[in-house]
């Protein structure tokens, strides 16, 4: 299928708002920054919770802050009567909705966090969606919902019913929460499974940001599995590129979906789509590693450990559907994408 994308698709709705929740985010803030360059109206919302050091979230804001297309809100989307002002306020138009708590290991301690943040928040952004009407509601999953899954590539039209993490249990709930609204209240809604994240003005807790900090302050760097995982790396201005693309593809129901062998990755009764957005290529944990050793110097001593409760062996994306609906596939290397990184890790780190 060829791809329906305007060519000047940043001119269709420059004057109709974006809500992006999460816009101080790490993804988040590389999406908005990408809709402000192509001409879009933003409407930003962040709490900076504590999560990790506030102070890169604010310096991430304070990079288009003062654009005159942009206007930020800082608050909870636990909070239901502040979203629901939020809604009100501004009736944007579409909704990119990333905004969650992150970190996988971190759920297992701190789980209510989880559902408060992922599920409830969720409900609040679908109500907000519902009242106002929105034409889009574009949200981020993940590849975790693949869980016990062996098969590979993941496939969106593979089941997603043995997630090994509650953070992964969040997000499929999400899907399943936006496939009930897109049939009762026709909203559109698609959901991105991402693919191991990775770049510049990234998140302090993920594994680019604390291998380098290990390797320039000489500290040993867990790696578990051995070394042996391997990962769909995907630079973070590939994930944008997507995330921009489908804004502008809202989906319909399928007319050949069959009931009797439901396809998880698309719907009869809804307008409602799941798509993966990830590297093909995958690259074993050890080889990003040196990847990272080569560009900051420095060998990395490292803690060899076994795999933990809740990982997964591998990850490997089947991007096949997002390539037909936008013509678009990952394009940045890992050894031009570790560069990208570790140049921008250096300058900010002042290292």
């Amino acid at each position: 299928m060829s791809s329906d994308l305007p060519k000047d698709h940043s001119s269709q709705k420059s004057e109709t708002p974006v809500l992006v929740t999460g816009s101080a985010g790490f993804i988040g803030s590389h999406v908005t920054r990408r809709l402000l360059k192509d001409g879009r109206r933003v409407i930003g919302l962040d709490n900076f919770n504590s999560y990790y050091d506030p102070k890169l979230k604010a310096d991430r804001l304070a990079l288009f802050e003062n654009h005159e297309h942009y206007r930020h809100e800082t608050g909870d989307l636990q909070d239901r009567e502040f979203i629901e002002a939020l809604f009100e306020k501004y009736q944007p138009q579409q909704v990119i909705h990333l905004a969650a708590q992150a970190g996988v290991r971190y759920a297992a301690e701190n789980p209510h966090v989880y559902v408060e943040s992922n599920v409830t928040g969720t409900l609040h952004i679908l109500e907000g969606c519902r009242q106002t009407g929105v034409e889009h509601l574009v949200f981020a999953s993940t590849s975790s919902v693949y869980g016990a899954n062996t098969k590979m590539p993941f496939s969106e039209h593979d089941s997603t019913e043995h997630p090994l993490t509650l953070y992964a249990a969040t997000k499929k709930a999400n899907e399943m929460m936006a496939h009930n609204y897109a049939h009762l209240y026709d909203i559109p809604c698609t959901g991105l499974r991402f693919f191991t994240v990775y770049g510049p003005w990234g998140r302090p807790d993920m594994s680019p940001i604390l291998f380098a900090d290990r390797i320039m302050k000489d500290e040993p760097i867990k790696v578990f599995n051995y070394g042996k995982h391997k990962r769909s790396f995907t630079y973070v201005d590939d994930i944008v590129e997507g995330i921009v693309r489908i804004l502008y593809q809202s989906p319909k129901r399928d007319a050949k979906w069959d009931g009797e062998n439901p396809d998880p990755s698309t719907s009869g009764v809804a307008p409602y789509r799941i798509f993966n957005i990830g590297n093909e290529q995958t690259v074993e944990i050890l080889r990003y590693i040196k990847l990272i050793e080569k560009e900051l110097g420095r060998e990395a001593r490292m803690d060899m450990l076994p795999m933990q409760p809740g990982d997964v062996p591998d990850t490997e994306s089947d991007v096949t559907n997002l390539s037909e609906a936008t013509d678009h596939r990952p394009q940045v290397s890992v050894e031009e994408g570790v560069s990208n990184f570790v140049r921008w890790y250096r300058g900010y780190y002042k290292i």
